[in-house]
């Protein structure tokens, strides 16, 4: 029986999107769960089984799937295995693609989460054709893949492009996660951007501002985005100095690989213009001449989950090149 269709799962920090998709890369079906609200893989495993397995078997059943394949934080295509994923509950190493392998009866592959979307971006989306590229994207984290020559970079143990933990500011912000001080995801990241907002209504507590309406815990990026376009001064600031940060970081990727594009997606690049003026300007203020006003800034054109959801399948036929 040929076999037509795969799975592709993207696990993220706080949901898992999945879904069926076929050798063009339509996705005939998908649905999400939470990822945060399991305390350990086993149980995240069992209740992923319950919404995919009548998925699967509603198209054909095991027969007609190729297999599974899995994107991640921290993982790592040469084992499999998630590896202290900071945006994750579950600590250590988890052997993810062995325990689905044998939960569904379908080979699974598994990479990290951010070169899964970039393997959709090239296939599917606005990097289709492209050798050279960035992908980053931003959302409860801050997640990157790269490609040079066609190929995503690995590296000798399955985690290079770890671009948003390189560290942008010196002695800046903890990262809560990782421990470490000034890293491009605990600024320019959805959860940077709840944390740059606390950090600017508490330096000027005196500044009026549509912010001071929300709690605490009510302050998301998507509330900051809400105030900026109705003019809120605040708001914009923090987009602006996100903007510059995340900038700031992207001219230092361009002159690294001298890519042709990169490629925003995930959760904030939902703010548009707001995010993407200021990250243009300080990118190229921040090059020397050689590279100026090369290299396109690009959201990706894909709908959101839909490029991790088909990069993550393209991990299957990708066996048979």
């Amino acid at each position: 029986m040929a076999k037509d269709y795969a799975v592709g799962i993207d696990i993220g920090g706080t949901n898992t999107k999945f879904g069926i998709v076929d050798r063009k890369g339509n996705i005939l079906e998908q649905g999400r769960m939470r990822t945060d609200a399991h305390e350990n893989a086993e149980e995240f495993i069992d209740e992923l089984y319950e919404l995919l397995r009548p998925m699967i078997d509603k198209h054909g059943g095991n027969e007609v799937f190729k297999g599974i394949g899995m994107g991640a934080p921290n993982g790592n295509i040469y084992t499999g295995t998630i590896e202290y994923a900071p945006n994750l509950k579950w600590k250590g190493i988890i052997p993810m693609a062995e325990m689905v392998e044998k939960k569904f009866g379908l080979p699974t592959r598994l990479t990290n989460d951010a070169n899964a979307a970039a393997m959709g971006e090239m296939m599917y989306g606005v990097a289709k054709g492209m050798k050279h590229f960035i992908t980053i994207t931003l959302g409860t984290g801050v997640g990157s893949g790269i490609v040079i020559d066609g190929k995503i970079v690995v590296g000798h143990d399955g985690f290079a492009g770890e671009l948003g933990h390189v560290i942008i500011r010196h002695g800046g912000r903890l990262h809560k996660g990782t421990g470490a001080y000034g890293s491009l995801e605990a600024y320019a990241s959805a959860t940077g951007v709840r944390e740059t907002a606390i950090e600017f209504l508490t330096a000027e507590p005196d500044a009026p501002s549509l912010l001071r309406s929300y709690t605490i815990d009510e302050l998301t990026s998507e509330t900051v985005y809400n105030c900026a376009t109705q003019g809120d001064a605040i708001a914009n600031k923090i987009f602006e100095f996100t903007g510059e940060i995340l900038g700031e970081a992207l001219a230092n990727f361009v002159m690294f690989s001298s890519p042709e594009a990169i490629v925003l997606f995930g959760g904030l690049t939902k703010s548009g213009d707001l995010i993407l003026k200021p990250t243009v300007q300080a990118m190229e203020a921040n090059l020397i001449q050689v590279f100026k006003n090369k290299v396109k800034v690009l959201f990706s054109d894909l709908k959101e989950a839909d490029a991790a959801i088909l990069g993550a399948s393209a991990l299957v036929w990708e066996t048979e090149h």
